[in-house]
């Protein structure tokens, strides 16, 4: 899938040119995990970054982790907890 955006758009972003393909791609990494669209494996590797670093984008910018009690206790039980 590509995704347009129109050149007026993109001239407007307040981004220097070389950071523009980088930001608008870990925004909407975020946002689509955010709206539940997205895994976090998933969100992560769209934006480019490790899971660690992706995870640590999400607490910067106050997006809660989707974690349910069920993905505890798989985690847990894959420990031998």
């Amino acid at each position: 899938m590509t995704v347009q955006i129109p050149d007026d758009i993109v001239s407007a972003l307040r981004l220097p040119e070389a950071e523009q393909q980088e930001r608008v791609t870990l925004e909407l990494a975020c946002s689509l995990y955010a709206s539940g669209l997205l895994s976090g494996g998933k969100a992560a590797q769209l934006a480019g970054k490790p899971r660690l670093a992706f995870g640590a984008e999400l607490a910067r910018r106050g997006i809660a982790r989707h974690y349910t009690e069920k993905d505890l206790a798989l985690d847990l039980a894959h420990a031998g907890v």
